[in-house]
């Protein structure tokens, strides 16, 4: 199964490191685009010069890690979609053109299922997809759990549940909690 994600899975990172860690485990093929990379590095500029430099580095070891993730919109197709929201044409239109499964985002309102549908596509809340794969393999995602608590936890004090609430992946954090 072939997933873009949006540009706001992407950014924060909790969720992306346990989106791409269930990646890793052979559960979906991650799919973006630069356009989208470079939503992540704008929005991360909110956090000041260091947090856009931060994400510049985190998407360069995104790329290394993921060669084959990223991929171009067809300008045709781009040209003939709609959404309610015509800067995320784009993401559609990425999707459309690598051939992808589905569309993962949290932004339901502008990624009306209906519209996606005609294109073959779903829309993908994270939380109830990684909340799946859980249940299909606990303990696959439990080790993705693990490590992003771990690394979570270099920096704070954190619980499994109250990470991945925080993280707006509160079913997956009461399943692993």
């Amino acid at each position: 199964m072939k997933l873009v994600l949006d540009a706001c899975v992407l950014y924060p990172t909790v969720m992306r490191e346990v989106l791409l860690g269930a990646a890793g485990q052979g559960f979906f093929t991650p799919l973006w685009s630069a356009r989208l990379l470079e939503e992540w590095a704008r929005a991360a500029r909110k956090l000041g010069p260091e947090g856009e430099a931060q994400a510049r580095g985190e998407i360069a070891l995104l790329r290394a890690a993921w060669p084959g993730a990223e991929q171009k919109a067809d300008p045709g197709a781009e040209a003939r979609l709609w959404l309610p929201d015509p800067g995320d044409v784009h993401v559609l239109a990425v999707a459309v053109s690598s051939s992808a499964d589905g569309i993962v985002t949290v932004n339901a309102r502008d990624f009306p299922r209906n519209l996606l549908a005609e294109q073959g596509l779903v829309r993908v809340d994270p939380d109830q997809l990684l909340h799946g794969f859980w249940q299909a393999r606990p303990e696959a995602m439990d080790a993705v759990g693990t490590r992003v608590l771990a690394e979570a936890n270099r920096q704070g004090d954190w619980t499994m549940r109250g990470l991945l609430k925080k993280a707006r992946l509160p079913r997956l954090g009461k399943a692993l909690g």
